[in-house]
């Protein structure tokens, strides 16, 4: 159809940087957003099993499933479709986890230097119309979820794959990572102080994406951090942050400890994913498998 091809060729001539974030914003403001209406019309229970069948169908078709069929190739290379070895499992679920403790280490170093704001925190994120705490952990965990396979599929998918193809891994880290930052600073914890907190967390798992070649553990660490985020610093189902600020209590053996263990797990996420860089093999590798 001549419409169609001049539509194709029309976008083919936006550059690739224009054309990345605009497919990327796409993906993560139309899928990150399923589930929030969901939660509210149906509850928990049934907004939980229908979301999760939505995600289902989402990583079908953005992993290259589905229609139109010309483009399913491409949607699996944004995907980051790839066979992973046993050794990559391990240093890239320890990249994961380390990702997301240090995410929360620096949180917790921030609002030692600075007072936690709890009510900024907590507004906008009331569950306390989910009438149980183990129904509220779930909506929890189902919007870590949500939110962690939504945005690694954008941001360090959609976005950064072809950059990297085009103007290499540095350019391409950077841009998702701004434009990750860009999104969230809409949220009512967007602080000055989270902002750092924010970008810097963007360019951890876009180089984890980066030097495993695949999705799946940027998902895995951003999941945890986002369970964590939801139950404890932003629903607060988990408790309140209570510890004062330096400026109250002095710098003390606590305040040590904890910008101690936020340099360990930072250093720990950097060596992880300096590994999964060394394992990687050529790009010709890939194959369209998980297995």
């Amino acid at each position: 159809m001549p419409g169609t091809s001049d539509a194709v060729g029309l976008w083919a001539r936006i550059p690739v940087v224009v054309r990345a974030v605009l497919a990327g914003l796409v993906i993560v403001v139309v899928a990150a957003n399923v589930w929030p209406p969901l939660l509210l019309k149906l509850g928990v229970p049934l907004a939980a099993v229908v979301e999760i069948l939505f995600l289902a169908c989402f990583v079908f078709w953005a992993s290259g499933g589905g229609p139109p069929r010309r483009l399913r190739a491409v949607r699996s290379e944004r995907f980051r479709i790839r066979r992973i070895s046993g050794a990559e499992w391990l240093w890239g679920v320890a990249a994961a986890l380390a990702f997301a403790a240090t995410v929360h280490a620096a949180i917790v170093v921030l609002f030692r230097i600075v007072p936690y704001p709890a009510a900024s925190f907590h507004r906008g994120y009331d569950i306390s119309f989910i009438p149980t705490r183990a129904m509220q952990w779930v909506a929890c965990i189902i919007s870590a979820l949500s939110a962690a396979i939504c945005e690694e599929t954008g941001f360090r998918g959609y976005i950064q794959q072809p950059i990297e193809l085009r103007h290499g891994p540095t350019t391409a880290i950077l841009v998702s990572s701004a434009f990750f930052t860009l999104v969230h600073l809409e949220k009512r914890w967007a602080l000055i102080g989270m902002v750092p907190i924010v970008f810097a967390a963007g360019l951890l798992l876009g180089a984890l994406a980066y030097a495993s070649r695949t999705l799946i553990f940027g998902m895995i660490g951003h999941a945890v951090m986002d369970v964590w985020l939801f139950a404890y610093w932003w629903t607060q189902i988990a408790g309140t942050f209570a510890q004062r600020p330096i400026s109250e209590s002095g710098i003390d053996l606590a305040f040590a400890i904890e910008c101690g263990a936020l340099a360990l797990l930072l250093i720990a996420s950097l060596v992880c994913v300096g590994k999964l860089r060394k394992l990687r093999g050529p790009a010709s590798a890939s194959v369209h498998s998980f297995s």
